[in-house]
């Protein structure tokens, strides 16, 4: 098309007006048009010197065209750039390709285990920029429509690994720098970013919401003090000398975030994860008393009035000076609790609070490290208190930060390899942490050679399988089985709604799991068919046969490992992948012939 209309442009043709005889502005803006594609431009450039010139590598023209493909990635280029915008463009096709081969491998090499931790080393090999890599995962997540679930759940995967390798990085790097130049409010962020690495959460979002309380802060301080010191441009940059002005700006915050805002302490949900996120703390308005703490002396810092973090039991605190600078004498300070409204403490209150007498060394001021060691702490108590991939998800993040600042920690890593073992997962990984374990403190030799022999058997079993196990339905064995891969089903008693991604003609599970299930209760007891089903809460059961139905208003399941299975949701049922349908190859055909007949008269 493009080149066509380029073909009779030449002089003393006697076609009139062609591109070449364009203005260069004008030719640009036309080459520039969001209906020319690559391709297009290519073409084109190739005809005549004089398009070729104006198509030129690191011109507006490849420039506009990398933008209409992938604006995104534009923030990573400053107009002061020399930019080959054609090699660039080439560079991000090339990476996108290279994704959604990698992508597309993972079900096969995957499917029946989680993945590997050498898993992803093909990825940390990448020849290309990190971030035209992201951008391409970001693509596949985003695809709309209900169809290519199973690239999505890889792609999620991939970019949850790479996210977490980039901030872990960022985290080093901010434990070695000087104490005065790790600002606790990035060492919160940091953790956030890694518990939650597809959320969107930058320090400089964060920071702006903190800057924006503050700015309500000095509005209500100059109400009360139109000449404090803390009004200045660059109040944060000098500390207030006075203890009344200080006390003026706390004061203020005290108006701002519990009075305006509506900040509280979340006894009720004490419990909830989001509670330690800075991030949600911002959205929610409610934390813990370390999240708090952190937003409270954040904003106190930038209005010149130095608080310092206090490790104390059970309840995190503040500490803010009454006496001499630097003093050792607890009682010199006030304590502030930021958990309760900013309320300010005595020494005698602090042991109110938790009923009970603490020593002085409880009262000191600790540092950003040991701050983000406690909120990391938080973390991997609540990620100890359930057994769901959630909470198990939780417990690794937490390990893995915990482990980035303490490295050589032997509980903490004996626990690791202790949880990697009970998930079945990452076996070598295992050996390599006991290893580790065993040089640091040769007494943990017995329960490292439990752990030791189990993992290696776990391993010997691997390479022992075959391959997967094939279900036909025509076998006679199988004639029991009333349902299928891939339909949405309802549980009589329990109402949840599910969706079927395996079965058995009888209960596998042991004696105690049925013992503590009480199968027996049910009228076929275990002899009946029993269904691997995702349940929309996001956990994953067993179900008997007897206690499912046809779900008379089927919708899609939330579920996290949907994409494991299954690559596409109709609207009325799953299609399960290529893996999961290697394993139950009959299953769609009856799949269909119960939608046509249970929903006739419905949406298919």
């Amino acid at each position: 098309m493009a080149a066509e209309a380029a073909g009779p442009a030449g002089p003393g043709s006697g076609g009139g007006t062609g591109l070449t005889d364009l203005p260069g502005e004008l030719l640009e803006l036309i080459l520039c048009c969001d209906v020319l594609g690559a391709a297009d431009i290519g073409r084109v450039s190739c005809t005549c010197r004089r398009l070729r010139e104006a198509c030129q590598p690191r011109g507006k023209v490849w420039r506009e065209r990398f933008r209409l493909r992938w604006p995104s990635l534009l923030k990573y280029y400053s107009h002061s750039d020399s930019v080959s915008w054609l090699e660039e463009y080439k560079a991000r096709h090339n990476a996108g390709l290279e994704a959604q081969r990698i992508v597309a491998s993972f079900s096969k090499r995957f499917f029946s285990e989680h993945v590997p931790c050498d898993g992803f080393s093909d990825i940390e090999t990448l020849g290309c920029p990190s971030h035209f890599f992201e951008d391409e995962l970001m693509c596949i997540l985003n695809m709309e429509g209900r169809k290519g679930l199973t690239w999505k759940y890889y792609a999620k995967k991939i970019l949850y690994f790479l996210r977490q390798q980039n901030i872990l990085k960022n985290l080093k790097e901010y434990l070695q720098r000087p104490t005065e130049r790790q600002s606790f409010l990035e060492g919160a962020v940091l953790i956030d970013q890694y518990c939650n690495p597809l959320s969107d959460i930058c320090l400089k979002s964060v920071q702006a919401q903190v800057d924006d309380i503050t700015d309500k802060v000095r509005k209500v301080l100059r109400t009360k003090n139109p000449r404090h010191p803390s009004l200045a441009s660059k109040a944060g940059e000098i500390l207030v000398p006075e203890v009344e002005l200080q006390r003026q700006v706390l004061d203020a915050m005290n108006c701002v975030l519990y009075e305006q805002l509506k900040y509280k302490g979340n006894e009720l949900d004490y419990y909830n994860s989001l509670n330690s996120y800075i991030h949600q703390v911002l959205i929610r308005r409610t934390g813990i008393p370390i999240s708090l703490s952190v937003l409270y002396l954040t904003i106190a810092r930038q209005l010149g009035v130095k608080l310092e973090p206090v490790n104390f039991p059970s309840h995190f605190l503040l500490r803010w000076c009454q006496g001499k600078e630097g003093s050792t004498d607890i009682f010199d300070y006030t304590y502030i609790d930021a958990f309760g409204k900013g309320k300010q403490l005595t020494v005698k209150e602090c042991e109110y609070l938790i009923g009970h007498h603490v020593t002085e060394e409880f009262y000191g001021v600790v540092t950003s490290k040991e701050v983000l060691q406690r909120m990391v702490g938080n973390l991997l108590n609540l990620g100890k208190r359930e057994s769901t991939d959630q909470s198990y998800q939780l417990l690794r993040d937490s390990l893995d930060l915990y482990l980035a600042m303490y490295p050589d920690n032997v509980q903490h890593l004996m626990l690791q390899a202790r949880l990697y073992f009970h998930l079945g997962i990452w076996p070598e990984k295992v050996l390599d942490i006991l290893q580790h374990i065993q040089a640091l403190d040769p007494s943990q030799h017995g329960a490292v050679g439990y752990l030791v022999q189990h993992t290696l058997e776990h391993i010997e079993r691997r390479k022992e399988e075959l391959g997967p196990e094939v279900k036909h339905r025509s076998d006679e064995k199988h004639k029991e089985v009333c349902f299928s891969i891939g339909l949405i089903m309802k549980h009589k008693r329990y109402g949840y709604n599910c969706v079927i991604y395996g079965w058995d003609p009888a209960c596998m599970m042991g004696h105690e799991w049925i013992r503590n299930m009480n199968v027996h209760s049910l009228p076929h007891g275990p002899h009946q068919p029993f269904y691997n089903v995702l349940v929309e809460d996001g956990s994953c059961r067993y179900a008997a046969q007897e206690n499912l139905e046809y779900n008379s208003e089927p919708r899609e399941i939330p579920h996290p490992d949907i994409g494991r299975y299954f690559s596409e949701f109709t609207g009325v049922h799953y299609l399960a992948n290529t893996e999961l349908e290697i394993r139950y190859p009959e299953d769609l055909e009856l799949t269909r012939a119960t939608v046509q007949k249970i929903y006739s008269s419905g949406k298919e």
